[in-house]
């Protein structure tokens, strides 16, 4: 791999908690920078779960450059703050501060990253890779295309915004792009889109938090809406919806009460179904018949799918660049060996696992945030700052 020479220019990735953690960086240094934000405004994913409360508090979700970089106007205190408390509070007030402003660029997003002159297959372990500018492709607020450089660039786009399909084996299941505008892939604001959901049948898939959130929350609304039904299909036969033992997260803790509760039957309108696998959709009358196996194939009709299935980064971004990806999670090679290595464990227990496991062989490319987590769940926001902290201080410095 080509020696990483401090860069001139450096563009980064999305305007969420990493994102903009590395653009405070970059500004300490006195670094050219640019955040590129593909919605319209910053933190677009995180406004998206912006009703979900998150598990930690707000003294763990501020880091110390943000705190110097809001001063008074920091959020502190331990309140569990919801996602869009989360950009109201933080990340919008952090894209307009005074090290930012004019540095984040909305509705602009990066469609692919190449290296000038240069193909995936050339100039392998060559000085002559890292001596070349990268090339960005970058789609404007109105979609016209352009081509922008840097030395460095460094993805924070995460993963939230490209949903796993509804298939078994995580591909799609014959029938299921026909019914695309009847499958929601993120969780839906119900008191806001009230007459999508109310007194209808839905098929729920997944059993991770998000899942389990989603579950608890049709719940309660067909408390209010009458005639509203769930299906919660489970891929496992036995789930144990990640519970932790002794959880020091109290909403987590609540969240998987929860589900353990539906599961046992405790709202009659949501029926949790373990061990099933989506197998089929197709068209009946109005409605969409849904081939559910658990060894036998047995078949329900719903009215709309909420598939959260999780999800992984947009590897096509860097498809022309030396990037070691490990096969089983999508995550940089040598930080996901080094996270299976490890045996996993909770996201509290995670630590910075150095510099060494943020490097590709491609020279000044680096994956940060929770798409460096490839499909490894136990990520926290302040493993994101101690990765911003390696790549700045370790390597690009």
């Amino acid at each position: 791999m080509g020696e990483i020479r401090p860069p001139r220019r450096v563009a980064i990735i999305g305007a969420g908690p990493v994102g903009l953690e590395a653009a405070l960086a970059a500004a300490e240094r006195g670094l050219d920078f640019t955040v590129y934000e593909a919605a319209a405004s910053p933190g677009g994913y995180v406004r998206r779960w912006g009703q979900v409360r998150l598990f930690t508090p707000w003294e763990m979700n501020v880091s110390d450059r943000a705190r110097a970089a809001l001063g008074a106007q920091a959020p502190a205190g331990s309140a569990l703050p919801t996602g869009e408390e989360l950009v109201e509070r933080l990340i919008e007030p952090l894209a307009a501060s005074p090290a930012l402003v004019g540095r984040v660029r909305l509705a602009t997003g990066v469609r692919a990253v190449g290296r000038e002159g240069l193909l995936k297959h050339e100039a392998i372990g060559s000085g002559e890779r890292a001596a070349r500018r990268f090339r960005l492709l970058v789609a404007g607020p109105e979609g016209a295309e352009s081509i922008e450089h840097a030395d460095a660039v460094i993805d924070c786009s995460g993963t939230y915004g490209h949903p796993n399909r509804l298939g078994d084996g995580g591909i799609d299941a014959p029938g299921e792009r026909a019914f695309e505008d009847r499958i929601e892939r993120f969780l839906p604001q119900l008191d806001a889109q009230h007459d999508e959901w109310a007194g209808r049948t839905v098929l729920l898939t997944g059993s991770g938090h998000s899942a389990q959130t989603a579950a608890r929350a049709l719940a309660e609304f067909a408390r209010h809406a009458p005639g509203t039904k769930v299906i919660w299909a489970v891929r496992r036969p036995r789930p144990d919806w990640g519970t932790v033992p002794g959880d020091p997260l109290p909403e987590r803790a609540s969240l998987n009460r929860a589900a353990e509760e539906l599961q046992r039957g405790h709202s009659a309108a949501v029926e949790v179904r373990p061990g099933r696998v989506t197998e089929a959709l197709q068209p009946s009358g109005g409605r969409i018949m849904v081939s559910l196996r658990n060894g036998n194939v047995e078949r329900v009709e719903v009215d709309r799918i909420l598939a959260l299935n999780g999800g992984v980064g947009d590897h096509s971004l860097y498809r022309q660049l030396q990037v070691h990806e490990c096969y089983a999670t999508c995550g940089p090679m040598k930080l996901a060996a080094t996270l299976l290595a490890g045996g996993g464990g909770d996201c509290l227990a995670q630590t910075s696992h150095g510099p060494e496991t943020l490097l590709n062989p491609e020279p000044g490319f680096f994956i940060l945030g929770a798409k460096s987590y490839g499909r490894n769940s136990q990520f926290l926001m302040s493993i994101g700052w101690q990765q911003v902290d390696d790549v700045f201080a370790s390597l690009l410095s």
